[in-house]
């Protein structure tokens, strides 16, 4: 990438005619030789420019390979089912990807080379904002785009004037200017424009060094966490509350906002009319109740797309289903069990798998792995399915087991999970027992009189996920920044501009001159303008030569 002409690091390239680079003195220390090399190497812009392709190449397992923060079960499943390639993959860090050895070595070096690049230009480009513009070049005809005019007469001014007012057409352009007095060799002014220009390139770059910062840092005091809400039930902002959590590296729990939600009621709306989509679902509703801390309680909706925003959280709807009211009775009709049991949805009609287990008030204990169907339809094979995602006609359907849940080996245990391997089945297809059915509002009996299980209301539940990202903001301005400042550099042209009166014979001879830094295809446009606007201020002026710039609109681009 080349660097504009007022940059730390350039040399005869650009507008400068004489040399800035000095050669530094000869070093006796190789080592220290060694390091300055290093060090401009990882300061220059080529590396940075790799070192954002290698983080971006670098972030790409971490959404091939399931993470152990994001997607904790992700990663157990894939060890399940690829065990020894699993083992290779946590020893090279791909279930951590962006807390790995390798991505946090890019991620600071890409840091180090952007403040290594950009600090040493900010003080140049501060210094050339404050220095005046250059001098004019002995030869102007030499330049990519030139032309003169010949001007005579009783009433011209002198070249005092007439290079006064090129100067005032020049600032009236937002040119810095500067008079410049040879003496014979000609009166001239020296105008530049376009620092906007480096200063665009800046601001891209602090901009890109904000979005390091403001990820790195503050992804380390965001969270977010899951919880599954059934109608009715309410939810309280803290980690016991949580179905899962997954937390950064800076979290605090007292960074918790104390606020309440209450699912009132979760609606769902189904396509009827259309026959190639009966049964589409055409909005999802969750009408909730927020409760703040000294605030009126207040209703809200959270819908696909549209997260409740409260306490600096942001609460996004991500799934929902049944969960049939399940009640289990002893045999003398004591109450054991009753609970509203989440039901998974297996497929796009809502048929649910769920489980039951009763530890508790039985001779044994029982678990209940269960299918619920939210409209019933039984198939030629005996099974049953569910047509439509609506209760129609729903049903649900339990196999029973006996023996130890395993609830006391001190193992954490899903509740979504049951395990049978150490179980009885005494209701299912490997029993004599044909597996329990039930309809809302029945009553079946556990085999053998073990006691009853009944079916009541099915209300609706929905899965909610919720974020602190306090990264959003610190990065939405910077990428704000980030696209004014390339804007900038890419559409402010450098330019320098010079007029110049010199003696010829009974009148002057005024040369007009343009220099741009990079691709600039108004320049010659600009220089003739000039000469058109500064002519018409001159009084008695005759074109008795005005050729057009030496070179064609094409070349004046090039510097």
């Amino acid at each position: 990438m080349s660097r504009p002409s007022d940059h730390i690091d350039a040399g005869r390239e650009g507008f400068e005619s004489r040399d800035r680079v000095k050669k530094s003195s000869s070093t006796t220390n190789p080592v220290l030789s060694v390091l300055r090399v290093l060090w401009r190497q990882l300061t220059s812009m080529r590396v940075a420019l790799i070192l954002l392709l290698l983080l971006a190449i670098a972030a790409v397992p971490g959404s091939l390979v399931p993470q152990h923060q994001s997607d904790p079960n992700g990663v157990t499943k894939f060890f399940d089912e690829n065990p020894q390639l699993a083992e290779f993959y946590d020893k090279i860090q791909l279930f951590d990807v962006y807390s790995s050895v390798w991505f946090t070595a890019i991620y600071l070096l890409l840091f180090v080379s952007l403040v290594g690049c950009i600090l040493p230009r900010i003080a140049h480009h501060w210094r050339a904002l404050r220095s005046a513009p250059p001098a004019t070049p002995a030869r102007l005809d030499r330049l990519a785009a030139y032309s003169t005019l010949k001007v005579s007469g009783e009433e011209l001014p002198d070249r005092g004037q007439i290079i006064a007012r090129a100067e005032d057409l020049l600032n009236k352009r937002g040119y810095r200017t500067v008079i410049i007095d040879r003496g014979e060799r000609g009166l001239s002014v020296s105008a530049e424009r376009g620092y906007l220009r480096e200063t665009g390139n800046l601001i891209f770059h602090i901009a890109m060094l904000g979005v390091i910062v403001a990820i790195g840092i503050g992804s380390g005091f965001s969270w977010h966490g899951q919880r599954v809400l059934v109608e009715g039930q309410t939810f309280q902002n803290g980690l016991v509350s949580y179905s899962s959590f997954t937390p950064g590296r800076f979290f605090d729990p007292s960074q918790l906002a104390p606020y309440s939600v209450k699912l009132d009621s979760f609606t769902v709306n189904y396509e009827e009319q259309n026959q190639h989509a009966i049964g589409q679902p055409t909005l999802f509703d969750a009408n909730v109740t927020v409760q703040e801390p000294g605030q009126e309680a207040r209703q809200q909706s959270v819908r696909v797309n549209e997260p409740l925003r409260v306490a600096g959280t942001d609460m996004y709807l991500l799934a929902n289903g049944y969960a049939p009211e399940i009640t289990v009775k002893d045999p003398s009709g004591k109450e054991v069990f009753r609970d509203r049991v989440i039901f998974i949805p297996q497929d796009k009609n809502l048929t649910g798998l769920g489980v039951v287990k009763v530890p508790d008030g039985l001779e044994q204990q029982i678990g209940m792995l269960g299918f619920f169907y939210p409209s019933a339809t039984k198939l030629e094979s005996g099974a049953y399915t569910s047509n439509h995602p609506d209760l129609k006609d729903p049903l649900l359907t339990l196999n029973v087991y006996e023996g130890d849940l395993g609830l006391d080996s001190g193992v954490p245990q899903s509740v979504y999970k049951l395990d049978t391997d150490t179980m009885t089945e005494i209701a299912g297809r490997k029993s004599e027992h044909k597996p329990l059915q039930l309809r809302p509002g029945e009553t079946v009996e556990l085999p053998g009189g073990r006691g009853t299980v009944t079916l009541g209301d099915i209300p609706r539940y929905a899965s909610f996920d919720i974020h602190h990202d306090p990264t959003q903001m610190p990065v939405m301005v910077s990428a704000i920044f980030v696209i004014g400042g390339l804007l900038m550099s890419l559409l402010v042209p450098r330019r320098r501009l010079w007029v110049r009166a010199v003696p010829s014979g009974s009148g002057l001879l005024l040369e007009y001159a343009g220099l741009a830094r990079g691709e600039d295809p108004r320049l010659v446009q600009a220089v003739n303008q000039l000469l058109d606007d500064h002519a018409a201020n001159l009084v008695g002026s005759s074109h008795t030569f005005r050729p057009r710039p030496r070179v064609d609109d094409t070349k004046a681009m090039e510097p």
